[in-house]
């Protein structure tokens, strides 16, 4: 196992494989009530390759003429979103040593070919509460460099179940996710990839 960057911390099969199934059906839920959609990047309103939604207080959203923000409704269906699973809420407060709950928790879908480029967590007010997040569905390979752009990265491999958070020296570390290893999951009977990213997003 490649040594992790200092705030990067990785625990392999957090979650079982009954675990995974039972927080899989809870996210099911939550796309019923709060369905998936294609997020925009500011001022150009090219489309990102994964699909999303929230659940939580807030949600992470992003568009051509508003960019990156929280927003308590989901930018379709104008609704509040859908509460976040117990858990999740239990995951958080086991790991992230954190005395508040997490306030948003985002869930990106990833395609076999979807990717997420280097970027960083800080469109959050709250930028020392850990970041925490939990892979389910087929393998990615997950890159992670320093707190600014352009320096060395590492890569290493998320499996289903894992678990990752980005804390205390890793909160801003560059981070995305190179590729999706096709058939290395029977969860999404699909095949892909779901991520599931806890937050804090005020003080």
């Amino acid at each position: 196992m490649k040594e992790l960057p200092e705030g990067v911390r990785h625990l392999p099969g957090h979650f079982d494989p009954a675990a995974q199934e039972a927080l899989l059906a809870e996210i099911r839920g939550i796309v019923a009530e709060a369905p998936l959609y294609v997020p925009a990047m500011p001022r150009t309103g090219k489309e990102m390759s994964v699909r999303m939604t929230n659940c939580g207080a807030l949600g992470w959203v992003t568009d051509k003429e508003r960019g990156y923000r929280y927003q308590d409704t989901h930018p379709v269906t104008g609704r509040p979103w859908p509460p976040i699973p117990a858990p999740l809420l239990s995951l958080w407060e086991e790991l992230s040593g954190w005395p508040q709950p997490p306030e948003a928790c985002l869930v990106n879908f990833y395609e076999i070919s979807a990717r997420m480029g280097l970027h960083q967590d800080r469109d959050e007010a709250n930028l020392v509460a850990p970041v925490l997040s939990v892979s389910l569905g087929d393998a990615c390979l997950f890159r992670v460099g320093g707190t600014s752009r352009g320096g060395p990265t590492m890569s290493f491999r998320l499996e289903s179940g894992d678990v990752m958070l980005l804390e205390g020296p890793g909160r801003l570390r560059f981070h995305g996710v190179d590729r999706i290893h096709a058939g290395t999951s029977g969860l999404l009977k699909n095949g892909g990839r779901i991520n599931l990213t806890l937050r804090r997003v005020t003080v």
